[in-house]
């Protein structure tokens, strides 16, 4: 049946892992992810989202959820072992984030991306209206658009991709490197977050397909693929809506209070990923109180890891080794009662991420790599007073956008010494000048203009052909 007009074509539904016990089911709006990204884009609209249900194995019909129509994709245990767990986390991930770990390679990981990716293209091409616009998004379905287009020329089809786009020298080192081009280049429009992952693309698929790339879009087989930079963005009148309430407000003061009234809170919320340098930060923290120029209770660090892909081996790693490091911080640094570093793993309610962004004095996000990274412009955006202080990795996406911040180097760990405290001086009580830069950027670029700058975009490359 071809009944949708606008299909986002997604890894996994935007929904939460459990059903209430009536059955309602809720958007999952995880920090930072894709259903947080696009849900303010998408809920009540006419929409369809396809995607995995997070469970192997056959999938019920499922509701709309905030007037979203959902479609399962359904994947065996092999599928996400070797798709997912496989050739998108440990081959992909890696190596898009300047393998900063090593990328892994097995054949067999690679022939299920292809079985993977087909199975979404057949499901999307049974859906989408003749015409319709589909948006298929990241990574993980990057043969989605070739495949989708050899079966349905009518639909006008848009990639997007949120994390970076690797330089050539580390994309050559994928041996299917070539067919992964095709697969984007099926697309009408390819969006990146950054206009340096833009020519990256370029340069790769002049060197690797012999494709010629003008104004006009990149030429390869008598089809014209437009790209561009489109740097994407979170509902900012949402979460300053959120900030304001008194009852966040409150929790603010309540979550202080029970830190010890510290006279600073450094805040970090991550996925629990090695990308995100949360072992740097660590260690850079740890070393300012030796040094004495940190002290507890004065300063305290709350450390959000949101968990994730615990089924990956690096990942179960890196969770070991940084609950060890936070281990021996509070044993070398705290004292009964009082701890150096406040560690939780769980994910929070749009309520309590809200209250823990009001309650920080500085929010560190310092990731060896990111495509984006909402959580710095939430935090932005959650600051309605105008007080607190952004310190952010340059490698990061947004710090493209929040010049303002206090920009750092996450690899020079003595660097992100000095600009942490840095930082730390700063009144938390006096709005500044940089914050209000900031506040003003994210009002105007939010999600809503980033939809409308691609779709629009998009539209414009399809009239063009």
């Amino acid at each position: 049946m071809r009944d949708a007009s606008l299909v986002v074509v997604a890894s996994r539904l935007p929904i939460n892992d459990a059903a209430a016990s009536e059955g309602v089911f809720e958007w999952r709006r995880s920090p930072g992810g894709l259903g947080e990204a696009l849900h303010p884009v998408l809920i009540n609209k006419p929409a369809t989202w396809i995607g995995w249900a997070d469970k192997p194995g056959p999938t019920p019909p499922l509701p709309d959820v905030d007037g979203v129509h959902l479609i399962p994709v359904e994947l065996s245990e092999d599928d996400i072992r070797d798709h997912y767990e496989g050739f998108a986390n440990s081959t992909l991930w890696p190596l898009y984030h300047d393998a900063v770990e090593p990328a892994v390679h097995h054949r067999r990981w690679w022939e299920a991306y292809q079985r993977v990716n087909q199975r979404y293209a057949d499901r999307t091409a049974q859906v989408a209206a003749h015409g319709a616009v589909v948006w298929v998004q990241d990574y993980h379905l990057q043969l989605v658009p070739a495949m989708l287009r050899a079966q349905r020329p009518d639909l006008r089809i848009g990639f997007f991709l949120h994390v970076p786009f690797p330089p050539p020298e580390l994309f050559m080192q994928l041996p299917r490197r070539a067919e992964l081009l095709r697969g984007m280049l099926g697309a009408d429009l390819i969006g990146f977050q950054r206009i340096q992952a833009v020519h990256n693309f370029q340069q790769l698929v002049a060197k690797v397909l012999g494709a010629n790339v003008d104004e006009r879009g990149i030429e390869l087989d008598g089809r014209v693929t437009s790209t561009g930079a489109f740097p994407v963005s979170i509902d900012t009148a949402e979460m300053e809506a959120l900030a304001s309430r008194d009852e966040v407000v409150h929790q603010a003061a309540k979550l202080r209070a029970d830190l010890g009234d510290p006279q600073r809170v450094i805040l970090s919320v991550d996925r629990l990923d090695y990308t995100k340098g949360i072992e740097h930060r660590l260690k850079a923290y740890r070393e300012l109180l030796a040094d004495g120029r940190l002290k507890v209770p004065e300063t305290v660090l709350v450390q959000v890891a949101i968990p994730g892909r615990e089924r990956v081996e690096q990942y179960r790693q890196l969770r070991d080794r940084v609950e060890r490091e936070v281990g021996r911080i509070n044993g070398d640094f705290g004292r009964l009662g009082v701890a150096a570093v406040h560690y939780i793993s769980q994910v929070f309610d749009r309520t309590e991420l809200a209250a823990l962004y009001r309650a920080a004095d500085v929010m560190a996000v310092t990731p060896l790599r990111d495509g984006m990274n909402l959580v710095a412009k939430e935090y932005v955006a959650a600051r309605v007073d105008g007080c607190g202080a952004l310190l952010l990795s340059e490698f990061a996406g947004a710090a493209a956008e929040l010049t303002q911040a206090y920009l750092v180097n996450p690899h020079d760990v003595e660097g992100l010494k000095d600009t942490l405290v840095e930082a730390l001086a700063a009144d938390p009580s006096e709005p500044s000048p940089q914050m209000a830069t900031m506040r003003a950027q994210v009002r105007a670029h939010d999600i809503q203009a980033w939809a409308r700058s691609y779709l629009t975009a998009l539209e414009a490359a399809c009239a063009g052909r």
